[in-house]
């Protein structure tokens, strides 16, 4: 009987060794990258299936840069100050842009004005061309600080009082209407714009209180003075 016991007693005693080394070899595998040991007390192992989602989330990409900030080329920005004659000239033709290159359209605004009236630029620039073209006068103002190429704009019929490379203030007189010439019905000044061939609607250079009658005015407030 003692010696069945002894013999029973030495069986458990190798099983639990060869329990602790089958699981220290399975522990050895799975860290060199051999399949998950099995659970043990009740404490899950890893699972395959999150396993797999990590190794197959897509890669984590950089934010893509913006645009530099710079103007596109087709823009026009609002940089005049004065309609190129009168105050708020009547608009007899507007901006008709051709459907192709050479399609036919209206490449500009006609705007009426009497002969002889005053021609002004509508923003500071430089004259890049002054004299005349089929029989009709015109002026071309590059204007400053507008890209490259700069936005052009021209004006015929025009009597010019200016010259190529002359500097221009916005507002400045650069010539008057010519008593003929002109496209239209009556007199009137046809007022384009450009950037490099491009025709683009000239209206655009206009801020909204220019195109809609004037700027704003400060009305008188009791016992304030007006500024001198």
């Amino acid at each position: 009987m003692f010696v069945m016991r002894a013999m029973r007693c030495a069986g458990a005693g190798l099983g639990s060794l060869l329990g602790v080394a089958v699981t220290l070899l399975a522990s050895v595998a799975w860290a060199a990258g051999g399949p998950a040991p099995p659970a043990r007390s009740g404490l899950p192992g890893p699972s395959a299936s999150a396993a797999s989602a990590v190794s197959s989330a897509p890669p984590v990409s950089s934010v893509p840069t913006g645009a530099d900030g710079s103007e596109p080329d087709g823009s026009v920005p609002a940089v005049g100050r004065f309609w190129p004659v009168g105050t708020r000239p009547p608009v007899l033709r507007g901006w008709e842009p051709p459907a192709t290159v050479y399609g036919p359209g209206h490449r500009g605004v006609d705007l009426g004005a009497a002969p002889g009236t005053p021609v002004r630029a509508v923003a500071a620039g430089r004259v890049s061309f002054a004299g005349v073209v089929a029989g009709r006068g015109v002026v071309a103002v590059e204007l400053t600080g507008t890209g490259d190429p700069p936005l052009r704009t021209t004006y015929e019929p025009v009597s010019a009082s200016v010259g190529k490379g002359d500097e221009v203030e916005a507002g400045e007189v650069i010539g008057t209407v010519e008593p003929t010439g002109s496209h239209c019905t009556g007199v009137c000044v046809h007022w384009g714009l450009l950037r490099g061939e491009t025709y683009l609607n000239p209206l655009l250079l206009l801020p909204p209180w220019l195109l809609n009658g004037g700027p704003s005015r400060l009305l008188p407030v009791l016992g304030v003075p007006l500024p001198s």
